[in-house]
């Protein structure tokens, strides 16, 4: 029985944040031609410049990580000249556009809910339906297009510094000159493997952006529902992410084969 009743919160669980996901959806679609402009700016700042040390940092270190690691068996097998190849079809398709969402998540996905958690307890967003404004067109809307904006603008970065640490990696742990390492990389890889990783970039920006803001706005109670709401944000984005890579990669692959 008592299992029964757990699956059965849960369902009704499920159906709520589905509920409310569709909702905040929807009305951030019919919001966007009235978005906050001043808004949206300093939502760009925020999600895309400032997070751009951190997302080259950790581009960087997976690069060097892939290397080390698909080194070992590319040794094995007597296939270096393969590296370039493998290296950077694994940075386009699965670390990059991974490795950023769970950043994006951690750092904007929880600060969005934070903040708008705490201005949903302390009524500042009803004050704003008060006075006739929409909540969504000056607060929701601004963030979901700045963070899809910012993912696809740093993934682009994080891939270009990915693979630019890949390759000297490559040189000074294998010996592979560069122009073996680029060689592969260009005639192996076509432009159907790069639009793989920005669709993924894409669909994670925007389920971390829906989900924190959707999560922000459910928030009740006091500073406690503040913590709950950020904690919840990470925990859904990032398993909303795993998700959507297993989902995009079946779908993609198959679309490609």
């Amino acid at each position: 029985m008592r299992m029964l009743a757990w699956l059965g919160r849960m369902g009704l669980d499920v159906v709520r944040g589905a509920g409310a996901l569709g909702l905040v959806a929807g009305r951030t679609v019919l919001a966007l031609p009235r978005l906050e402009r001043r808004e949206l700016a300093r939502a760009l700042v925020q999600f895309g410049h400032d997070s751009l040390p951190l997302a080259l940092a950790t581009a960087a270190l997976a690069g060097v990580i892939v290397v080390l690691q698909a080194g070992l068996y590319i040794q094995r097998f007597g296939a270096r000249a393969f590296l370039g190849w493998a290296s950077g079809y694994g940075v386009l398709w699965e670390f990059g556009p991974l490795l950023l969402g769970l950043i994006m998540s951690a750092r904007i996905g929880a600060r969005n809910a934070a903040e708008l958690a705490t201005m949903q307890v302390g009524g500042q967003i009803e004050g704003l339906r008060g006075i006739g404004l929409d909540p969504f067109a000056i607060l929701v809307a601004p963030r979901v297009v700045a963070m899809e904006l910012s993912m696809l603008a740093l993934s682009t970065f994080t891939f270009l510094v990915a693979i630019l640490f890949e390759s000297v990696a490559a040189l000074l742990t294998l010996g592979l000159p560069l122009r073996v390492f680029y060689g592969t990389f260009a005639d192996m890889l076509s432009p159907l493997d790069i639009l793989g990783g920005v669709v993924k970039t894409g669909a994670f920006g925007l389920a971390i952006a829906l989900l924190s803001t959707a999560v922000g706005l459910s928030a009740r109670g006091g500073a406690r529902a503040v913590g709950q709401a950020a904690a919840s944000a990470v925990v859904r984005g990032c398993a909303a992410i795993f998700v959507l890579d297993f989902l995009l990669t079946a779908l993609l692959a198959g679309w490609m084969a």
